[in-house]
């Protein structure tokens, strides 16, 4: 059987992880002089808690090649590892290098060209093909085409974040206008994030733009499940999830808390929804 290797930017929580017997490589979070692994090392209350301490942003990193080449050594099958966007991070070159590095193993390397739930998608999806026998390299061609049927749009109460961690460019436009435009957040296809709409108004106006997008693609959505990524706004995610239901009849609905790499750059109260869309 296939090993299936993530990175912890996909926010999977626990559960899934062991549902889908799921291994995660972690990315560090660069804050305070001091280096923390996410999901390991720091909470987020207790980022926010350094962030308003010492008044900077923090820096994240990818994991080494050498790190990579430790976990791999762990596992005697193939292996398929799905990473955040190399427009994002370092991480799936790293695993590029580390794979090199083991040319006697078979390690087939996907950039999943998104990002936190956008990931998950991809990395449940990649579970579920392992589990029915597929072949490693199977596996990858499959998820490059099912990568492009992933949708990824969300809505962050701040810009600060997004824009001083250099993550989305096309911020520079909004940029001038803060108090008066709500932007979406998109994935693009090239796996770079981009400015879908600019939404004027307060941030129901921003959740409520999130049901449009979806209530518009719906006839199109694969109905196995969706991901609502967020932090700190718990009442928006009951929101959104009674919303759903009354659009289309999702079969599960998985909140995820994003962790402490993804909330160092979009900052608090950020809310997404991530789906795929049918072949």
């Amino acid at each position: 059987m296939v090993k299936i290797i993530t990175d912890s930017t996909c926010d999977m929580d626990d559960a899934l992880f062991k549902e889908f017997d799921i291994s995660v490589i972690p990315l560090t979070v660069h804050l305070d002089g001091r280096v923390f692994r996410d999901g390991i090392e720091l909470k987020l209350d207790e980022m926010y808690q350094l962030i308003d301490k010492t008044k900077t942003l923090p820096k994240t990193a990818a994991p080494t090649p050498g790190e990579f080449v430790e976990l791999f050594k762990h596992f005697d099958d193939d292996i398929v590892f799905i990473g955040i966007s190399t427009k994002s991070s370092a991480t799936v070159q790293s695993a590029r290098l580390a794979a090199k590095d083991l040319p006697s193993k078979n390690i087939q390397v996907v950039d999943s060209r998104s990002l936190s739930s956008g990931l998950a998608l991809q990395v449940i999806e990649a579970a579920l093909l392992a589990r029915a026998g597929i072949q490693a390299e199977d596996i990858k061609s499959r998820l490059k085409e099912f990568r492009t049927r992933v949708r990824t749009a969300f809505i962050v109460d701040t810009l600060e974040y997004l824009y001083m961690g250099g993550r989305c460019s096309a911020l520079q436009n909004v940029m001038g206008s803060l108090l008066q435009i709500k932007p979406m957040i998109y994935m693009q296809p090239n796996g770079a994030l981009g400015v879908k709409k600019k939404i004027r108004g307060n941030r129901d106006k921003g959740i409520q733009a999130l049901l449009d997008e979806l209530r518009a693609d719906a006839p199109n959505i694969d109905l196995r499940r969706i991901f609502i990524s967020y932090n700190y706004c718990e009442d928006d995610v009951e929101f959104l999830t009674a919303e759903i239901r009354k659009i289309i009849p999702v079969q599960q609905i998985h909140p995820s808390v994003n962790g402490t790499v993804i909330s160092s750059h979009c900052g608090k109260k950020t809310i997404s929804i991530h789906y795929v869309r049918k072949p």
